[in-house]
């Protein structure tokens, strides 16, 4: 608990991220502090996706920096849009999980029999007791997302970054993983969310980040989320030039 507790805040120093030169996200600045929950909400093409794809680092800023402190890769455990795992690969539910504790024992490392019993308590942490040998292709998309959360408990990271986790699931799968979450913030785990329902976002996270290509208001999320800013944010996602270069937009007032 005292490696939580006494994780760095993550730096954002007028930070632009973008592609091919161009961008998607313009001059951010401000602090993830250890042990808060975060919402990143936006329109689409908000830049919310390319936001966290900088936090992890596969993404490189066309501006600016991201300060991780000491944080190294595999303390930052990174779940991307369901739509990103190939469904076909020919594992299931058990192996899949099990790929948590690759920061551990590495990809070619022993499970034991002590890694054995955490894959199996990851898997009952999210209701799927009996799936273990159910290949990933079977199962439903909540089923499958709940395997996903199995395996980023098992990653043990002090940062998580979950991008659209409650899309497309039923809502008691939503209820049952967002009572993780909650576990993970009692653990003093920094968990940042890219989400779309504002209810879920005024329910389970204190901080909220709206970003409309350029930061509209971080901070508390019933102040984040004025309807004057949620407005706001709207105009200034239909305003921006995709084709723009990297310094076409003022830096935030």
């Amino acid at each position: 608990m005292d490696r939580l507790v006494n994780a760095p805040a993550i730096r954002f120093e007028d930070v632009t991220l973008g592609y091919d030169g161009h961008p998607a996200v313009h001059h951010l600045t401000g602090e993830i502090a250890p042990g808060s929950a975060l919402a990143v909400v936006g329109p689409n093409g908000a830049g919310k996706s390319t936001l966290l794809k900088g936090l992890v680092g596969t993404l490189k800023p066309l501006g600016g920096s991201i300060d991780r402190g000491a944080l190294k890769s595999g303390e930052i455990a990174y779940l991307p849009q369901a739509a990103s795992l190939d469904r076909s690969f020919p594992i299931d539910v058990f192996d899949l999980v099990a790929t948590g504790l690759w920061r551990k024992i590495g990809p070619f490392g022993g499970v034991g029999a002590n890694g054995r019993a955490k894959v199996r308590d990851a898997i009952a942490g999210v209701g799927l007791t009996g799936f273990e040998r159910r290949p990933i292709g079977t199962l439903s998309g909540g089923q499958l997302q709940r395997a996903l959360f199995a395996r980023l408990a098992l990653q043990d990271a002090p940062v998580i970054l979950l991008d659209e986790p409650f899309a497309a699931i039923d809502i008691d799968t939503v209820r049952d993983l967002l009572d993780l979450v909650a576990r993970w913030r009692g653990e003093s785990r920094t968990v940042v969310a890219v989400l779309h329902d504002l209810e879920t976002v005024r329910h389970a996270f204190p901080e909220t980040l709206l970003l409309a290509r350029r930061p509209i208001s971080w901070g508390p999320t019933a102040e984040a989320l004025r309807p004057e800013r949620l407005l706001e944010a709207r105009g200034m996602t239909e305003a921006f030039d995709d084709r723009a270069p990297v310094c076409h937009a003022e830096h935030a007032a």
